[in-house]
């Protein structure tokens, strides 16, 4: 899959250094990924939730919600936002 785009995971974790981790290791995770489906996508991260069109991924203990839109056809993922448990 190509993330689209690595730059916001850095700034979040810039703002919660905590989150670094986590966040690096879903990017590996998913630029390493062929998904065309949720279910393909569960293998991988079985906490994530279908809300509408968008993909809501826990990272970091449920500590973060990283929110995407997955395109499966063209195998990209836009990062929509990444919020604290508290901001979401």
């Amino acid at each position: 899959m190509h993330i689209i785009s690595r730059v916001r995971l850095a700034d979040f974790w810039e703002k919660h250094p905590n989150a670094q981790t986590s966040l690096r290791l879903w990017y590996k995770l998913t630029s390493l990924s062929e998904w065309s489906n949720l279910l393909e996508l569960r293998e991988s991260f079985p906490a994530a939730d279908q809300v509408s069109n968008l993909t809501v991924f826990n990272t970091s203990g449920n500590n973060y919600r990283l929110i995407t839109l997955v395109d499966y056809k063209y195998q990209k993922v836009f990062i929509r936002h990444i919020l604290t448990h508290a901001d979401y």
